[in-house]
């Protein structure tokens, strides 16, 4: 389900899914994603609110892909045989995201 929360960075109400809640002192957090900037954030329970009908069959500007086939690597360095190698990793590492980024641009 789609809801509306605040964010902080952009300053302003915008569209998102709930990926997570967990719980932070007496606050709840929400884990967001916002389906109109492709952005993930962090956003406390008193700044969540329901969509109202006519705006949640408005299509997003945005959404969650994979790229077909494409697994993540790292560059794995062991200093004891002073050696260097690409392998496979769990996650995309920052730098991998950053240049995809800059290729996408």
């Amino acid at each position: 389900q789609v809801y509306v929360v605040f964010s902080e960075e952009l300053q302003c109400w915008c569209r998102a899914l709930v990926e997570s809640v967990w719980r932070q002192g007496d606050d709840c957090q929400l884990r967001c994603f916002l389906v109109d900037y492709a952005k993930y954030c962090s956003v406390a329970s008193e700044n969540i609110r329901v969509l109202a009908g006519a705006f949640a069959k408005v299509p997003y500007r945005a959404k969650k892909c994979r790229l077909h086939c494409t697994k993540p690597l790292t560059l794995r360095i062991d200093y004891c045989e002073n050696t260097a190698k690409i392998g496979p990793a769990k996650r995309w590492d920052s730098a991998a995201i950053q240049h995809f980024r800059k290729l996408l641009e």
